[in-house]
């Protein structure tokens, strides 16, 4: 009954195969048509499928919020990603030809202009909890400036930090320690090598520079400024335990007073190691590969030979400010690449990402 019901309100705009009844019939029941009663009211509703269109769904161009968390012993690890900027590294790079580059960037399956991730990390002690570097802020434009929104993303308020480590006062790692000239983490006291601070907090300094190179001198003044009005602004000299498990390490070369911080807990370490290295593509194979952003390229060059073999024979986690976000994993000793005149070359590295997990 249900079976001829449906036959006959198809009728006009769909009609049953003769063979289809045919093979019912032959049956003496009507089970041959009841099971395929799905199938024709699919082809009924649809008007044939494939001739039918559907409106496209359109493009979100939005991503997940930008946080990741890990532990490291007992304390928890959260990157943060402030967002990412575009650079062409041909024109960054010195000590490296530029085919080299290429090669480089083409094993990697990249190409120009390369995509920075502007990376920070917020650490839980558990009784204090720690912000290294606060990312660009304004500096990139609508690309950047996302660290507070994935902070909170994450679980936490700018009011709970409290103590912000820096890397050094290079815009891109301090434009979000203000906004419109307010302090954003209201309750942290910052700390910076006092080295960094001789320099970019100077006038004098300022006015020996380039005027165009003197834009970060200001950008660093107006970043401080309204921590070192509240007696916030607390440097300090040389290698030094901040917190327990938590030391600053002297690595000048990128700027003069560039410090890489040791995140220890338990027996688990992870090196916080700001602009030691910009390229993962370029700079592990090749660690002797400079951007034109490090002021002593001699003494980059040096520490970032230093700390790769360092953390590589120790199996360290590294957090690198512009690896691709989240900017956390190892780092493995590869052979030399080779050189065609003979020469011995440097080591070279691997960058192995840490796996995504759930924190334990």
């Amino acid at each position: 009954m249900l079976a001829a019901r449906a036959a006959k309100s198809f009728q006009g705009s769909f009609t049953m195969p003769a063979r289809w009844i045919q093979a019912g019939r032959a049956a003496g029941a009507r089970r041959p048509l009841m099971s395929m009663l799905p199938l024709l009211l699919a082809v009924a509703l649809g008007g044939g499928g494939a001739q039918r269109a559907v409106a496209g769904a359109p493009l979100q161009k939005t991503q997940a919020p930008g946080w990741y968390r890990m532990m490291l012993g007992e304390f928890e690890v959260t990157a943060l990603s402030d967002g990412t900027a575009p650079f062409r590294i041909h024109d960054l790079f010195t000590h490296i030809a530029p085919t080299q580059i290429d090669a480089d960037l083409a094993q990697a399956y990249l190409k120009e202009p390369v995509e920075f991730s502007v990376n920070a990390f917020l650490i839980n002690t558990g009784s204090k909890l720690v912000l290294i570097d606060t990312g660009a802020g304004t500096i990139f434009g609508p690309s950047g400036g996302h660290l507070l929104t994935n902070l909170e993303a994450a679980g936490y308020h700018p009011e709970q930090v409290d103590e912000i480590y820096i890397t050094h006062m290079h815009g891109d790692h301090i434009g979000g320690l203000t906004r419109n000239g307010q302090a954003l983490f209201p309750r942290a006291n910052v700390h910076c090598a006092q080295t960094e601070a001789d320099y970019w907090l100077s006038d004098a300094q300022m006015q020996k520079a380039p005027a165009d190179k003197r834009e970060g001198f200001k950008t660093a003044m107006t970043a401080f400024k309204p921590y070192i009005d509240s007696k916030r602004y607390q440097p300090f000299r040389g290698n030094v335990d901040l917190l327990p498990g938590i030391k600053a390490v002297a690595a000048a070369g990128h700027t003069p007073g560039h410090t890489v911080y040791w995140v220890t807990s338990r027996t688990e370490t992870l090196v916080a190691w700001g602009d030691l290295m910009h390229v993962a593509a370029v700079q592990f194979p090749d660690p002797t590969a400079v951007m034109k952003f490090d002021a002593d390229a001699a003494a980059a060059i040096a520490e970032r030979q230093k700390i790769f073999a360092e953390v590589a024979a120790h199996r360290d986690f590294v957090a690198g400010a512009h690896l691709s976000f989240p900017g956390i994993g190892h780092l493995r000793t590869d052979a030399p690449r080779t050189t065609k005149g003979g020469s011995a070359a440097p080591t070279s590295y691997t960058y192995v990402p840490i796996a995504y997990g759930v924190p334990q």
